[in-house]
């Protein structure tokens, strides 16, 4: 039998609305007391003091739509959100500062999240769910230049993506994505050709997320049916089920 879980250490109250998403950041002045950002319901993002307990900031900046993704950039300065108005927002936090300075515009009315990777100093990659059905884009930021359209073959039938994981196997080496699509299968593409390179069927529900081990060629997935699937990328860069 299981042992329960511990007693939890502290309880944060006060965003007056249910909370869809949480990122740790320890890029604050205290380096072993992390930041936690939530987003929540109501479209408020939450700054939060783990020493005090209390919310620090509070960030309104998706027109009261819910907040379902947030991620710093290297640095707690810089944060990316993304919400039910179709739009990712970039934050200037620095020095008590709490504007949108950029955003984009996802033309996607699904709940997939978009991924992020830094691939040199100051430039980025982000992976977010297109206009069309069954697409994924990404873009250079902060430029905000498409890299690439990552479409499925004609009659793939894989439906809207609904997970994604950018990765690298080390600094300067090519992009890579992990997609979770709705059919329940996990694609692994190349994001500098452009092309899908493995697909596997993990789930007969659509896949809710996933995660990679880069080191180790590891993933996990989970979908609605509340089954993990763990798989493996071989050297023939061909997904398997472990």
């Amino acid at each position: 039998m299981a042992l329960p879980p511990p007693d939890p250490r502290f309880v944060l109250r006060g965003t007056s609305a249910a909370v869809h998403t949480l990122h740790f950041s320890c890029g604050g002045q205290d380096p072993d007391i992390p930041i936690l950002f939530s987003g929540s319901e109501n479209g408020f993002i939450h700054v939060w003091n783990l020493k005090t307990h209390r919310v620090d900031t509070a960030l309104d900046g998706h027109g009261r739509k819910s907040v379902y993704c947030v991620e710093t950039m290297g640095a707690k300065d810089r944060l990316l959100s993304q919400g039910r108005d179709q739009r990712i927002c970039l934050w200037d936090l620095a020095e008590g500062r709490t504007s949108v300075t950029d955003s984009v515009f996802t033309e996607h009315v699904g709940f997939c999240r978009f991924s992020l990777l830094e691939v040199a100093q100051g430039r980025w990659l982000m992976a977010m769910a297109a206009r069309g059905l069954e697409e994924v884009q990404v873009l250079e930021l902060p430029s905000k230049t498409s890299v690439c359209t990552l479409k499925p073959e004609v009659g793939a039938r894989l439906g809207m993506p609904m997970c994604l994981k950018l990765w690298q196997l080390g600094c300067g080496s090519q992009p890579l994505l992990l997609a979770g699509y709705e059919d329940g299968s996990v694609v692994f593409w190349n994001v500098t050709m452009g092309k899908a390179l493995s697909q596997l069927v993990c789930h007969q529900e659509p896949v809710m997320s996933l995660d990679f081990d880069s080191e180790k060629a590891k993933g996990v997935s989970g979908s609605s049916e509340k089954v993990l699937s763990i798989w493996s990328l071989n050297e023939q860069q061909n997904l398997q089920v472990r």
